[in-house]
């Protein structure tokens, strides 16, 4: 995490993207250290966002132009669990995407959005606004304790 917090912005925003997929990384740690640095709040949440949401576009690409072969190893889902997956999805609707940041549903939600061709303009509103919501509060908590 030093690595990414000695490039600032950058590191931020790598790090944000990198956690949206599913490497196990943890932006939310570099943001505190750069808040604690006397960085700009608004600007790291914003960069935290971006990040965060062009990882989640990199899942929903994955789910629309992949083979459901290669999601289900990349997530590694068998195909009972890539059903059930499926069924929550439908029955929940593309409002579960406000929920794309909660760890370990978050990457599956993004790429099952891909793969049910959600539209791109509900699932960039819907994400974005629910990991920005998240960056948000994760920048008070911060702040607040500091």
């Amino acid at each position: 995490m030093a690595y990414f917090l000695e490039l600032g912005f950058l590191g931020l925003f790598v790090s944000a993207f990198l956690a949206a997929t599913i490497l196990p990384l943890s932006s939310e740690v570099v943001m505190s250290g750069l808040l604690l640095h006397g960085y700009s709040p608004w600007v790291l949440v914003a960069v935290a966002t971006c990040g965060n949401v062009a990882g989640s576009l990199l899942n929903y690409a994955l789910g629309y132009w992949a083979s459901l072969g290669v999601i289900k190893k990349w997530l590694r889902m068998s195909e009972e669990e890539f059903v059930q997956a499926e069924q929550k999805f439908k029955k929940y609707g593309v409002f579960s995407l406000l929920f794309a940041w909660v760890p370990i549903i978050g990457d599956p939600l993004t790429v099952m959005a891909g793969i049910l061709r959600i539209r791109l303009f509900w699932f960039l509103l819907l994400v974005t606004l629910g990991k920005g919501l998240r960056y948000m509060a994760i920048a008070y908590v911060v702040l607040q304790a500091a």
